[in-house]
């Protein structure tokens, strides 16, 4: 009967907000900002500029400005940077630029251990010193690391993310790794990387270029299985493992009491005055949103000192997906934003928030009438007015991705583009989706957002649409 009572109670939700009320660019605030994103790949600013984003969010990669990741700048590199956040200033987008993008320079892995040893904090405050005095003046925001959580996770803990460190098991064999301590070494000197660079940034630049520099996280929508105890407790249990091991350290400077209770020694701790330069390092949060999941309680304890376990087995919690998943395709559950943004406005101080990545995959050579990706966005997009309109300092939100690119597990097969590209052309033509129409009438102000006009839009966008 539980299951039942949830499934009716999600219908009900998912119908309020299809047939909410219609919304338009002009509801949200003046300065908020809409753009789309994508990591190292940047192109087709007049495209851009036709479509109507107000923001583009990038990334800047370490090695093609530094190629060695210390030492001599590569002045191709830096031309081309300049360049582009010229022309993105010149068309009227706004840059929102991220540091690290999963992109660590190998010599700096191999000499070292990257993100493992605190060296990296000195070698990438120096890049991203490089950066704010490069591109700072053109540049007013500031991401230093993409989504730190899934990004320590995966890459120390899951070992599916480079440099792809694990604890070899029957689903996964990693040549190299620790996944009960890994995870949080890095996570910890991610934190301290952030804050060097931040202080840096106040001290140096801020006065002058008037910029704001943020972290990112990955946040799931998490909602309790049942309306048992137990699953309220765990639930509470995943959001301070997913949310406030980066958040707590930001806003109060230390980590949550239960991952201080579940990992004992395995969780590195902060010096006083690490832990005071950490807390308020973080000007905005940035959020990465893509799914919701019911979490239930997992009886099975782990170990102060366990050797094998990794940091969902350490969170203790099983996460159930909500309607139809699959790892490439899944449904939109725009409440699932709401719940991220609420509990965010609650639990840490209603922090400056920035959505940097919020999307739809689907198969690559698929009609270019992708009316489920409309669907979904408009869905996210009415869920975070709601939350805005209930106090939370939500500040922008931006599509992944503005084109077809490849994507890190399913390279150029499930991507998120709003512009499809023909990958057999020599010339990588680019033809807009339906997605694309869409987003770009909902910015210009010519669509109120109601199901109505997404048949509209369909009836235009068929008849002269093509790849």
């Amino acid at each position: 009967m539980q299951t039942l009572s949830l499934f009716l109670n999600f219908l009900i939700i998912v119908l309020e907000v299809r047939f909410s009320d219609a919304f338009t660019r002009n509801d949200f605030p003046d300065d908020f900002l809409f753009g789309a994103a994508s990591s190292a790949y940047q192109e087709d600013v007049k495209m851009m500029a036709e479509m109507g984003l107000e923001a583009f969010r990038f990334s800047i990669s370490w090695t093609r400005l530094i190629p060695n990741g210390r030492g001599p700048i590569n002045p191709k590199g830096l031309w081309f940077y300049k360049n582009f956040i010229k022309e993105l200033r010149n068309h009227g987008i706004e840059p929102h630029v991220t540091l690290y993008h999963y992109d660590l320079p190998q010599n700096l892995e191999d000499e070292y251990g990257g993100w493992l040893n605190r060296k990296v904090i000195e070698d990438f405050t120096a890049f991203a010193d490089v950066c704010f005095r490069e591109f700072g003046d053109d540049v007013k925001l500031w991401t230093t690391i993409n989504e730190a959580t899934i990004f320590a996770i995966a890459s120390y803990s899951d070992g599916f993310a480079p440099p792809g460190h694990c604890s070899s098991s029957k689903f996964i064999n990693c040549s190299t790794g620790n996944s009960s301590t890994e995870p949080y070494i890095a996570g910890h000197n991610m934190l301290l990387a952030h804050a060097s660079a931040s202080k840096l940034y106040k001290l140096k630049y801020k006065s002058k270029q008037r910029g704001s520099i943020g972290l990112s996280i990955y946040a799931f929508g998490l909602s309790p299985y049942t309306n048992s105890k137990d699953d309220e407790i765990a639930t509470q249990r995943a959001k301070d493992f997913l949310f406030g091991w980066m958040l707590k350290p930001l806003v109060f400077g230390d980590y949550p009491d239960v991952m201080k209770r579940t990992l004992g020694p395995r969780l590195p701790v902060f010096s006083e005055e690490e832990s005071e330069l950490v807390k308020g390092s973080s000007e905005f949060i940035g959020i990465i949103h893509y799914l919701t999941n019911y979490v239930t309680n997992r009886s099975s304890k782990p170990s102060l000192l366990s050797t094998s376990k990794g940091f969902y087995t350490d969170m203790g919690v099983e996460m159930i997906n909500t309607g139809n998943f699959s790892l490439f395709e899944w449904e939109a559950i725009p409440w699932g934003l709401e719940i991220v943004l609420e509990y965010l406005k609650q639990s840490y101080n209603n922090p400056p928030i920035y959505i940097l990545e919020n999307g739809k995959p689907m198969k690559h050579d698929s009609m270019l009438e992708d009316t489920s990706r409309v669907e979904y966005m408009q869905g996210y997009i009415g869920a975070m007015l709601n939350a805005i309109k209930n106090g939370s300092d939500t500040r922008g939100y931006f599509v992944w991705s503005m084109i077809d690119v490849y994507e890190l597990l399913s390279g150029y097969t499930y991507p998120f583009g709003m512009y499809y590209v023909n990958f057999s052309d020599l010339n990588l033509k680019r033809s807009p989706k339906l997605s694309a129409s869409w987003y770009s009438g909902f910015l210009n102000g010519t669509i109120d957002v109601t199901s109505q006009d997404i048949t509209q839009l369909q009836s235009n966008f068929s008849g002269s649409s093509s790849m």
